[in-house]
């Protein structure tokens, strides 16, 4: 598909243009309330938002496989939630044994729990020799490094632990839904990233083990 055709196939969808709009308020007003002390930095954010809102937008509108509802007013995506985070088949061994029986590529979106819920990240480094590979936001998984702990860069106060997961379908609706949990309970579902919401939309719904073949939905 060429550009020009891209923009055309945007102008034609009303869902296209209330997504944007919806994503300009909600970045807008992080934007206002980030914690940005030069003047540099807010120019280069707001220089990134129009390619990303409308690359975000657009891989949202072209979900056609996808178990979630599409949410245009409030840009996310909707599902009903468990009452409890779906953990069946994600002990450490059977984790990693997954893991080993694919053939990672990088890109590949993955599920993550952190604390009380599960986000998507997806791989940027296989190291064949250690048998390990490395997520963009939370570093190196191998057999020995399936749950840890991470620290701040400005401290030593530890996060949440964080776990790889497995994908299955539960898993990845969650994480694309933004559930969460407290206390075994179910909680208020949290906003997802302009990121996460592309990683979301790149996503293979028939084989969690191979890319999603759509050109427009790749994240890094």
């Amino acid at each position: 598909m060429t550009q020009a055709l891209l923009w055309h196939t945007e102008k034609l969808s009303p869902d296209y243009a209330e997504l944007c709009n919806a994503l300009y308020e909600r970045e807008l007003k992080q934007l206002a309330e980030a914690d940005l002390t030069t003047a540099h930095a807010i120019q280069n954010r707001l220089k990134s938002l129009p390619y990303y809102i409308k690359r975000t937008a657009y891989a949202m509108t072209q979900q056609s496989d996808t178990p979630l509802q599409l949410d245009v007013q409030n840009a996310s995506w909707t599902a009903k939630q468990q009452n409890n985070m779906p953990m069946k088949e994600q002990q450490l061994e059977a984790v990693w044994q997954w893991y080993q029986s694919t053939e990672l590529t990088l890109g590949l979106v993955i599920p993550i729990s952190v604390g009380e819920r599960i986000v998507l990240d997806s791989i940027d480094r296989i190291d064949d020799k250690k048998i390990r590979f490395r997520s963009n936001a939370f570093g190196w998984f191998d057999q020995n490094n399936i749950k840890k702990t991470l620290f701040t860069q400005q401290s030593q106060i530890p996060q949440p632990t964080i776990q790889l997961f497995k994908p299955n379908k539960k898993v990845m609706i969650s994480a694309c839904a933004g559930h969460r949990w407290q206390r075994n309970s179910k909680a208020q579902p949290v906003t997802l990233t302009l990121r996460e919401l592309l990683l979301s939309c790149a996503i293979n719904w028939h084989n969690f083990k191979k890319l999603s073949a759509s050109p427009y939905t790749q994240a890094s």
